[in-house]
């Protein structure tokens, strides 16, 4: 085991702490590279760390996104929260919360300047940031709960309509977690799929106004 993949021999012993080496990381992400590439592909990383596997992930969305729309800074923009939107991530430990946020923000903030230099936006940072703190969150993967075992995780939803809007849902991550078409009773909302069966949709906890992505104030905005 080398250096890098632990951070103390206390943290792997009480919270079974090891992280994956990044040769492997990248190995079992080229197994799926197309999504990887993908800008609006979802990921939830159930035992995120620091994110050892997430920041690869932005990483192959930000080049796609780069390479179709860095001569528009506002498609630039709208694709990189479209990008970092569809990542999720919960942590146990609370500073691999705050280093993973900070290195997915990071990432975005070298290529983002780099770009733009002195036309980068607040705005768009603030965004970013936003979804960061509601997609990246301490938590217990295994009982589905927050840190203090006292809530259910819940997880946002980003959904853009009419182009620059965002619409906002909260969804309990038990539900998501706990999905089975052959339990019904879970959800209470029924469609039709394009091939006749019956699909069973997750309720939103709760659903928000639509927001342009540049002004996600919402009240739970830090």
């Amino acid at each position: 085991m080398t250096s890098n993949q632990i951070k103390s021999k206390k943290r792997v012993r009480d919270h079974g702490e090891v992280f994956t080496p990044d040769f492997i990381v990248n190995d079992m992400l080229d197994l799926v590279k197309d999504e990887t590439e993908r800008i609006e592909s979802r990921f939830l990383e159930p035992a995120c760390g620091d994110g050892n596997f997430l920041a690869p992930i932005l990483e192959r969305k930000l080049e796609v996104v780069k390479k179709k729309y860095k001569s528009s800074q506002v498609e630039f923009e709208r694709n990189v929260v479209l990008a970092i939107s569809s990542i999720y991530g919960v942590e146990l430990l609370h500073d691999n919360v705050a280093i993973c946020i900070s290195r997915l923000y990071k990432i975005i903030e070298d290529v983002y300047l780099k770009l733009y230099k002195s036309k980068c936006k607040d705005d768009f940072r603030k965004s970013i940031e936003f979804i960061l703190s509601r997609n990246i969150l301490q938590g217990n993967a295994l009982n589905l709960k927050t840190a203090d075992d006292k809530k259910y995780i819940v997880f946002s939803e980003w959904s853009f309509t009419n182009g620059s809007s965002i619409k906002r849902r909260d969804f309990e991550y038990r539900e998501l977690a706990d999905f089975d078409p052959k339990k019904p009773t879970l959800f209470s909302v029924r469609e039709l799929s394009d091939t006749g069966e019956t699909v069973f949709s997750p309720m939103p906890v709760k659903e928000f106004p639509l927001k342009h992505y540049l002004k996600l104030d919402y009240e739970d905005a830090k």
